[in-house]
């Protein structure tokens, strides 16, 4: 895509630090960090959200993700990690290419997480039969 900043970044148009890639992947610093050693991890085949994805590309991206958060952790000696994936604007998607997050995380780091909420009486199971229609 020509107007897709990871695509640019995958193409060497845009300078990125590079962590590792390799023929399909590409992992680098994210520019904006929540902590230092995040990271983001993409397909260099464009696809939008994770949705796009064939279950071959989830696989391998799966397996390269896990091998960079292991080096993460062990580089910046974290003391766990998150790894997030926001597709759509509504979740937090900024840059249409899919890329997952893996966030380093350090005891007291002042990281929060979402706040949660509850179901009315009777409204899990709806919800719950609701998607089940799809599976």
């Amino acid at each position: 895509m020509d107007d897709c900043l990871f695509c640019k970044i995958i193409e060497g148009k845009i300078s990125c630090v590079k962590i590792y890639e390799d023929n399909k992947f590409l992992a680098f610093l994210d520019i904006d960090p929540v902590n230092k050693g995040h990271t983001l991890i993409l397909p260099k085949k464009h696809f939008e959200t994770f949705l796009d994805m064939n279950e071959k590309e989830l696989t391998k991206i799966m397996l390269f993700t896990q091998k960079i958060a292991k080096s993460i952790v062990n580089g910046t000696k974290a003391d766990g990690f998150n790894i997030m994936l926001n597709n759509k604007r509504a979740a937090g998607q900024v840059i249409d290419h899919v890329h997952f997050h893996i966030i380093p995380r350090f005891e007291n780091d002042g990281f929060k997480h979402w706040s949660h909420s509850s179901y009315k009486p009777g409204e899990d199971s709806k919800i719950a039969n609701e998607i089940k229609r799809f599976l």
